[in-house]
Order: C-alpha cells, then sequence, then structure tokens
C-alpha cells in the first residue's frame, strides 16, 4: 500500500522565528523555523490513521528510536490511543525502546552504535531518515527476533545524494538536504527543548560544536 507523502520543495524557506514562541537562548543559533509544531501534529495524526488501517488486527510492538525519535513517538502513540479508544475496532499494543547514535556535530560519523532493545518487532517510529544507512543497520538488527513484520514511521525524510536508497513505510514529510534540530531532533544534544523543526543558523552550529 502506498501513502501520500509531504513533499516540502527545494525552494521552501520556511517562516520568520517572530511569527513563533522561540526560546529565547536559541533566538541567534536558528535561521528559519521550517515545520511548525501545529503541523507536525497534525501531520502525525494522519500517520497514526493510517498505520491503523495498514496494521489490520496485528498486535503492535512499537519500537522508538532514541534519542531524536522520542517527541514523534510519544506523539503518534498517543493518537493511536485515541483511535483505538474512539473506533470499534482497536489493535492491542506494547513498547520498547532503542537507542542509535551515529552524529557529531552535523555529520554522519559512519559508525552506528545500538543501545537497548529487548523484545524486537513490528513498528518502529523514527525520527529522521538521512542517508538511511543507521536505519539498514537497525533492520538487520532486527530481523535476529523474526518478527512477522517489521514496518517504520520516519517523521522526516531528507532528499539527499549520500542516500542508499531506503524509504520506511510511512512518511511525515520529505524535506531538501538542510540540517534541522527542534522537535526532540539535536545538534550535539542541544536544541530538543525546541517545539518546532527549524534550520540551525551556522552561528549556532560553532556555539554548539563538539
Amino acid at each position: 500500500m502506498r501513502f501520500i507523502v509531504f513533499q516540502i520543495s527545494d525552494e521552501e524557506q520556511g517562516y520568520d522565528l517572530d511569527l513563533f514562541c522561540i526560546p529565547k537562548h536559541y533566538a541567534a543559533d536558528l535561521e528559519r523555523v521550517y515545520i511548525p509544531h501545529g503541523l507536525i501534529l497534525d501531520r502525525t495524526e494522519r500517520l497514526a490513521r493510517e498505520i491503523m488501517k495498514d496494521m489490520g488486527g496485528h498486535h503492535i510492538v512499537a519500537l522508538c528510536v532514541l534519542k531524536g525519535g522520542y517527541k514523534f513517538f510519544a506523539d503518534l502513540l498517543d493518537y493511536i490511543k485515541a483511535l483505538n479508544r474512539n473506533s470499534d475496532r482497536s489493535i492491542p499494543m506494547t513498547v520498547d525502546f532503542i537507542r542509535l547514535k551515529s552524529y557529531c556535530n552535523d555529520q554522519s560519523t559512519g559508525e552506528i552504535k545500538v543501545i537497548g532493545g529487548d523484545d524486537l518487532s513490528t513498528l518502529t517510529g523514527k525520527d529522521i531518515i538521512d542517508t538511511g544507512k543507521t536505519m539498514k543497520t537497525l533492520l538487520e538488527l532486527l530481523k535476529q527476533y523474526n518478527p512477522k513484520m517489521v514496518k517504520v514511521a520516519s517523521l522526516l525524510v531528507k532528499r539527499t545524494p549520500r542516500s542508499v536508497g531506503y524509504r520506511p513505510d510511512f512518511v511525515g514529510f520529505e524535506i531538501p538536504d538542510k540540517f534541522v534540530v527542534g522537535y526532540a531532533l539535536d545538534y550535539n544534544e542541544y536544541f530538543r527543548d525546541l517545539n518546532h523543526i527549524c534550520v540551525i543558523s551556522e552561528t549556532g552550529k560553532e556555539k554548539y560544536k563538539a
């Protein structure tokens, strides 16, 4: 089953910071708001509906990829739980967590560290698919647990020449090759506390450089 992807064009510049509530300690570190928080939530709700339709009556083991995926994962599960409460058909669901680390500053290190994850299968919640190498590594790990199926939901997918061609099953937004932060996406652990997804400035990169 194919789903419509929300594509953000290369020409999209985002929104002026003054239109939104931005923490003062980040005001000089961001260029623009790229995806406002309200739009993220609305799109996440739509993904929850698509997942419910696609999963049928299968029990879901929802696996959160930490740290960057925790906000998307929590909001996605809240919408799935609401659908479970308010519809005639509901799906049983359990939750697990795994941590992947592959970035230093704004570059992938090429080395993927996997921490955690005990009982893995079915639905994986990821924050962003960049080159796709990290997700391919995780999917190979999941095969060891012999799940009936694995579906990946990612809030963001980048259009980048570095991509290995991997595409998740459920995508919130397809975006240009920009380094974005906020909504739990970080730059050396900073900006996770930002509600909106924003483009980091060169000043911000230098200020929080590892």
